[in-house]
């Protein structure tokens, strides 16, 4: 996904919902710190969002924007409209997200996407291969610093072994990669 293809969600999504604010949440959400993101972190066809305000929406949004629609058939991506509850998510997170929004490009609409570090920690909370290869990619290409990461971890609403599993990767990948 390329960062006009963010606008674009952006922008449908808020047509869909009726409402000129967005979450977004998933790894795209990565374009928002750094909208030339490493190719790697940029191989999802998909945006995980919400409607902010209008939330009882979103399943409009998956519907009309989702995977298999005409938008998808025709802009070789697609919008998932999620619930955000449906993430794991640092305390404070809220207070952290990326605001993308353009006059023109996504009319005025604004799509907040979870901040780097927030989202790398979300990630390790699935814990899937894909997503602990998103964020190696993240500390490797020193666009995450695991220090932060680590202070991010120490603020998810996980257990005490689902989080000392989260820290020792982190610790382990840091290593290996110095």
């Amino acid at each position: 996904m390329r960062y006009d293809q963010l606008e674009h969600a952006i922008r449908a999504a808020c047509e869909i919902s009726d409402d000129t604010e967005l979450l977004i949440f998933g790894s795209q959400a990565i374009l928002g710190n750094f909208p030339q993101a490493p190719e790697s972190l940029r191989a999802s066809i998909e945006v995980d969002l919400q409607p902010k305000n209008k939330i009882e929406r979103t399943v409009f949004v998956d519907g009309a924007l989702g995977e298999d629609s005409l938008f998808h058939e025709t802009h070789g991506f697609y919008v998932h409209g999620i619930l955000i509850q449906a993430a794991v998510l640092p305390k404070g997170w809220e207070k952290r997200t990326i605001p993308v929004s353009h006059e023109y490009r996504t009319r005025g609409c604004i799509g907040y996407c979870v901040e780097a570090n927030d989202l790398a920690a979300s990630k390790l909370v699935a814990y899937r291969d894909k997503d602990r290869e998103f964020v190696s990619i993240l500390l490797n290409e020193e666009l995450i610093e695991g220090s932060i990461l680590l202070e991010r971890i120490a603020e998810l609403p996980v257990s005490e072994e689902v989080r000392e599993r989260l820290v020792r990767w982190v610790r382990i990948t840091m290593e290996e990669i110095s």
